[in-house]
């Protein structure tokens, strides 16, 4: 399942969509992207998910999940090299968006995705109000909430890719270029999984 909608009552109040992504720097594996409006009952505590430690991160994960209405999407490696992972992450927020507006009682009056850009006029099918906000991971709790549900959905990802590909630590690392992947790369060589487009990686196939 990639998006969800717990009985909540949304009210009169305006619809905010908070966006954010995880996954645009690794070596292997997709970019993901979230979308999150905030349920009354939302847990407390949300903060970018960068600050928060692997246990606060996946408690406030299912509870955010259990309590506000939130979609995802996944844009795998072949795809980010075919159209560049820029591209790719303003296409899984774009499907992610998607995703949710239809299980909402109406369109968003605006959506805060974290950063500086935004998919308006960049990604066919963008059709929402958008407004970029640089750290809105931390400061925004719809981005804040969108940060940690990409961040603990891509991290599983990895560790369900690293039981068929265990040479590299993906489990560890979730597919970044650390000292062990790297190691395993020169190895092993890269897997289906991994960014070809990425220089480190195109490096080694040109070997």
């Amino acid at each position: 399942m990639q998006s969800g909608t717990p009985q909540i009552e949304f009210g009169a109040a305006p619809l905010v969509v908070g966006v954010d992504e995880a996954g645009r720097g690794p070596l292997a594996g997709p970019v993901v992207a979230a979308a999150v409006v905030l349920g009354p009952s939302c847990p407390n505590g949300l903060d970018d998910s960068k600050r928060l430690s692997s246990k606060r991160r996946a408690t406030l994960d299912e509870g955010i999940r259990a309590s506000c209405a939130w979609a995802v999407a996944v844009i795998e490696p072949p795809e980010i090299d075919r159209i560049n992972i820029f591209a790719a992450t303003m296409q899984a927020m774009t499907e992610a968006v998607g995703r949710l507006v239809r299980l909402l009682p109406g369109s968003p009056q605006s959506v805060l995705i974290d950063g500086n850009m935004t998919p308006h006029g960049r990604c066919d099918g963008w059709c929402w109000p958008a407004r970029a906000i640089v750290g809105g991971d931390g400061i925004e709790p719809a981005i804040s909430a969108a940060s940690i549900i990409a961040k603990e959905w891509r991290d599983r990802l990895m560790v369900e890719a690293a039981a068929t590909h265990p040479h590299y630590g993906w489990e560890r690392n979730k597919g970044y270029g650390t000292a062990e992947h790297m190691e395993a790369l020169r190895l092993h060589g890269p897997t289906p999984l991994h960014r070809r487009s990425f220089a480190p990686v195109a490096q080694l196939s040109l070997l």
